[in-house]
């Protein structure tokens, strides 16, 4: 059995389409291929071993996906470990063997990604860097839903907001309110979007007014972008 679970933080699985990016054992130092399961799932389509998937949605409630087998070679990935060091990990593209993945509920990923961000917004500015850069090369997660809806880092967004201070990155001007946690109400913006390939990265993330962010989507002008892409450069 596989589990796929975003609440715990260490591990970064991502879907894309109908084949989960699932990231191997071991929690410290370089994985390697042929540490206990590791060794196990990528022997799985030859070794006779079922593997079967379960995800985590909501904490600590467990859904079983079913059985699911390798969609391609596992390769390596930069994340970091326990410890906080960068090491490299191996993924494993698995997808459910019995065809396509099951749409989620919107709630459900609503549940999802306020807990991450909730996460997110309990860490240092320093970890919370270490951890937006972390897992800002990893390939953008797009998963089946009743609507398609791309799974975004909930560590850059909330680092895009407080590089921002409170300020749109574009017009300049003050955040046009405050929410009712009374922190400046700006909205995450990737200058390269991520429906045309953009990165979810710290260095193509923004945090701009409600107003400057319509703007962007609606006009979306040269100008505009390259600025926006300098003021996110770190």
């Amino acid at each position: 059995m596989i589990v796929s679970d975003p609440f715990k933080g260490l591990y970064i699985d991502r879907w894309v389409g109908e084949v989960l990016h699932y990231t191997g054992m071991g929690k410290s130092g370089d994985q390697s291929i042929g540490f206990m399961q590791n060794k196990t799932l990528a022997e799985s389509s030859v070794n006779g071993v079922a593997v079967h998937l379960f995800e985590v949605h909501k904490p600590s409630v467990y859904s079983y996906v079913g059985p699911v087998e390798l969609a391609s070679e596992p390769y390596q990935d930069a994340q970091n470990g326990e410890d906080g060091t960068s090491r490299k990990v191996w993924i494993f593209p698995v997808t459910p063997k019995t065809g396509s993945t099951k749409p989620l509920s919107l709630e459900a990923l609503r549940i999802e990604a306020e807990a991450q961000a909730k996460r997110a917004k309990a860490l240092s500015d320093a970890a919370l860097k270490a951890k937006a850069k972390q897992s800002g090369s990893t390939r953008v997660g797009v998963r089946p839903a009743i609507t398609q809806q791309y799974q975004r880092n909930p560590w850059v967004a909330e680092y895009a907001k407080r590089r921002a201070a409170g300020h749109c990155q574009l017009c300049t001007k003050p955040a046009p309110f405050s929410t009712k946690a009374g922190e400046p109400y700006l909205e995450v913006h990737h200058v390269q979007w991520l429906s045309q390939g953009g990165a979810d990265t710290i260095e193509n993330t923004v945090a701009l007014c409600p107003n400057c962010h319509r703007m962007m989507h609606v006009v979306g002008s040269a100008d505009h972008a390259e600025k926006l892409s300098a003021a996110a450069a770190p």
